[in-house]
């Protein structure tokens, strides 16, 4: 332990910064002022909640503009359930117009039932019988709903209007009438289909509870398999929200702005093209280009191991290795007979060359982040227990200086976060540093290469890479519990604290260079979350 000890020291001296530009926090961490953020706070929903959840802004939208719930409803659902957004439209746009343009339709004052303005004739027959403008069939005043806008048919044609609404997936069901914008009151859609249809009732009551999630920028459903039923609401979200990552209470930790399994510090649209890549077959097709030639007569792929450039498929035909082409059977050893190729060979050779740079270059990433993700698996299923084990062994030690072994819990936290980040990283220097698949914008004159900026990020990777692997070392010895002396414990504290730092401090370096020296250069604007040490926030179970 020792010599780990030197080394730790060695790297902890190479930060590439003072230490008067960070503070300390009470578990000895540093932190850069300059990117200290106020921590976001997250309410996980369970299905039978939403409900409340959504009551709640329906009933402030309700009093702040003295409306019906379906009203409220829509109004919100148009300003995808942005309360701060809506409060800076009230007051720029007047209530008025923001009703218009959510196609809000108050109800008319005449208590009277008012006809359709399209509608020249009188609708009465007699005084017991009204015709409907849709079906013409003849009904009872009482076999009819008016809509707010002053719309009036039977209560078939109104629920034969919901059922199909319902199936085109609509959430918000508006007037039948032609070019009306009105939403139908809910309580009616719900009363008129809960008699013909009590499934299609109950789907339109889920089709509300879902519309709190869908159409809502600040909450999101969580992505775990199977799924929890829970969905996470980001509180005092102020317009669109920003790049965060969060933990459910079932343990799935996501990005709050794809809905994408947690991938900082990856941009959200370089982990999707990473995702898609390993779903699809594109790296096959680039291996099978590189090494394989396809038979002119049976299309099969075939791998030359050695041998001439005189290939025969197991189908017969005879080919030539260098273009593919069908030849016969007379060769030599440097050639094919009646068959020339030589114009397009140097071609080709650069065809395969570039196929073959790419799948290697793709097999380097891909290799570090698959080794990252397995050591960050063995930590979080074996280390974890163990580190749990050997801190309540700690504890019980006794000791007048042994007073707690929460710094081996912290350790483990901060360990797992820069794992993670450590594993992520590979896929972002996949993409940044390719510029035929991530175009970058053109150096402005006096700044750094883009060749020195990346020599610049892969010196962050590496230093937190060789810290990472010396912190899960140190949690991995299980000698400490059985050391005798306590001020031998408290130096196997003080060098994990130490370590821990140097991590956290190299992790955050590597966050500031992609965020300030790398996202720039792309001509397609991305972004990243701001470093959290320990990992993504947790969510706090929402009050039933």
């Amino acid at each position: 332990m020792d010599s780990d000890d030197d080394e730790d020291e060695a790297m902890e001296g190479d930060d590439g910064g003072g230490d008067d530009d960070f503070y300390v926090d009470d578990c000895g961490h540093e932190e850069d002022p300059v990117r200290r953020e106020r921590p976001l706070e997250f309410s996980a929903i369970k299905k039978e909640s939403l409900s409340v959840a959504q009551q709640q802004d329906l009933s402030m939208v309700m009093g702040m503009f003295n409306i019906k719930q379906h009203h409220a409803r829509a109004l919100l659902i148009h300003y995808r359930w942005d309360t701060y957004r809506l409060n800076d439209h009230l007051e720029r746009k007047g209530q008025d117009r923001m009703l218009m343009e959510a196609g809000v339709v108050l109800q008319q004052e005449s208590n009277s039932v008012v006809p359709p303005p399209a509608a020249s004739k009188k609708r009465k027959l007699s005084r017991k019988k009204v015709t409907c403008e849709v079906c013409f069939e003849d009904s009872s005043p009482g076999a009819f709903w008016t809509m707010d806008c002053g719309h009036s048919f039977c209560n078939d044609c109104w629920t034969g209007h919901f059922v199909a609404a319902l199936d085109g997936g609509n959430k918000q069901i508006r007037c039948m009438a032609f070019k009306c914008p009105a939403i139908c009151d809910e309580d009616m859609v719900r009363r008129l289909l809960g008699r013909r249809d009590p499934a299609a009732a109950e789907r339109f009551h889920d089709f509300l509870l879902r519309s709190y999630v869908d159409d809502n920028s600040a909450v999101k459903w969580c992505p775990s398999v199977p799924h929890c039923g829970r969905a996470v609401r980001l509180a005092a979200a102020d317009g669109e929200p920003p790049v965060c990552e969060v933990e459910c209470p079932c343990g799935a930790s996501f990005c709050f702005r794809c809905a994408a399994p947690a991938h900082s510090p990856c941009p959200c649209a370089m982990w999707e093209r990473w995702e898609a890549k390993g779903r699809g077959e594109a790296e096959n097709i680039k291996w099978l280009l590189a090494n394989t030639k396809s038979c002119p007569k049976c299309f099969k792929p075939i791998i030359k191991d050695g041998g001439c450039n005189l290939v025969t498929c197991k189908c017969g035909q005879h080919l030539c290795w260098l273009c593919g082409g069908a030849t016969g059977l007379s060769h030599t050893w440097t050639s094919i007979a009646n068959h020339s190729c030589n114009r397009f060979e140097a071609e080709e050779k650069k065809k395969v060359d570039d196929a073959k740079r790419q799948v290697r270059r793709y097999e380097h990433y891909y290799n570090r982040f698959q080794s990252h993700g397995v050591s960050c698996r063995a930590e979080r299923e074996q280390l974890g227990p163990a580190v749990a084990a050997r801190a309540a062994r700690l504890e019980s030690h006794g000791g007048s200086l042994i007073t707690d072994a929460s710094w081996l819990g912290n350790a483990y936290r901060r360990l797992l976060g820069c794992r993670q980040a450590l594993t992520r990283s590979y896929v972002f220097a996949y993409y940044m540093f390719d510029g035929e698949e991530t175009p970058t914008r053109p150096l402005e004159p006096g700044s750094l290469s883009m060749a020195q900026r990346q020599d610049l990020f892969e010196d962050y990777q590496e230093q937190v890479e060789a810290n990472v692997e010396r912190l899960s070392r140190l949690l991995a010895t299980d000698d400490a519990a059985e050391l005798p002396e306590e001020e031998e414990i408290l130096r196997v504290r003080q060098h994990a604290i130490n370590l821990t730092g140097t991590v956290e401090k190299l992790c955050r370096q590597m966050y500031s260079c992609i965020q300030d020296e790398l996202l720039p250069m792309l001509v397609e604007p991305m972004s990243i979350m701001s470093y959290q040490p320990g990992g993504p926030s947790t969510a706090s179970e929402f009050p039933a």
